[in-house]
């Protein structure tokens, strides 16, 4: 399953070519599921959001695809919005008796992840909902962690999810669209794939060396 997974992060834009080829229009449904799945599904945190994106966006560049980059971009912003959505209100719904379902003797939400979104929660307050975004598996734990807490819907979470959301899917697709097309993205572009996931978890990993380095002193 996680060989696959890898397989399908780093071969990204050929996975994403053969469904043009073989769906055509129906791929918008199939990245707007996925898009929805990674942010709406607290147990499935490892789709990879950043660098299909940006493949997505590579992909409108070329007409021959039938792609169009303010379509894709409107089903993917609504994508993420509703899977945001969908996971905060499986938070304010069954709360922490989620925290405490198992397959077999796994958890199928693992408390350490809850605990790193609670720290970008406590140092980014409610621009965490932005900020997450761009944070692989927290920007999926974010939201059923403000729904555990019951954060105010209308005031604080939707507006900033909103904002979040098309933050997110703009920026990643835009740069695909445009850096997609030089000729040493597309020659390199496992390496752009593995360099765009080593900056979105970037953040964490600075989190997690100053948490080490608080504990040694």
């Amino acid at each position: 399953m996680i060989q696959q997974l890898l397989d399908f992060i780093l071969h990204i834009n050929d996975h994403l070519s053969t469904m043009v080829s073989e769906y055509g229009p129906y791929v918008y449904v199939i990245l707007f599921l996925i898009i929805f799945i990674e942010t709406g599904l607290v147990f499935i945190p490892f789709l990879p959001g950043d660098s299909l994106l940006f493949a997505a966006g590579a992909l409108c560049a070329n007409e021959a695809t039938g792609l169009n980059l303010g379509a894709l971009i409107g089903v993917l912003i609504l994508a993420a919005v509703a899977g945001d959505n969908c996971n905060y209100f499986i938070g304010r719904t069954l709360g922490v008796k989620a925290t405490q379902l198992k397959i077999g003797k796994k958890a199928l939400v693992k408390k350490e992840y809850l605990d790193k979104t609670h720290e970008f929660f406590e140092k980014f307050g409610t621009k965490a909902i932005i900020m997450a975004r761009f944070v692989p598996i927290v920007r999926t734990f974010t939201p059923f962690v403000a729904g555990i807490g019951k954060m105010n819907y209308s005031q604080k979470f939707l507006p900033y999810d909103i904002a979040g959301g098309i933050l997110w899917i703009s920026t990643m697709s835009v740069s695909g669209y445009f850096f997609g097309q030089f000729d040493w993205v597309k020659k390199h572009f496992e390496a752009v794939v593995i360099l765009i996931i080593l900056i979105s978890i970037l953040p964490m990993l600075i989190t997690y060396l100053k948490h080490k380095t608080a504990k040694v002193k």
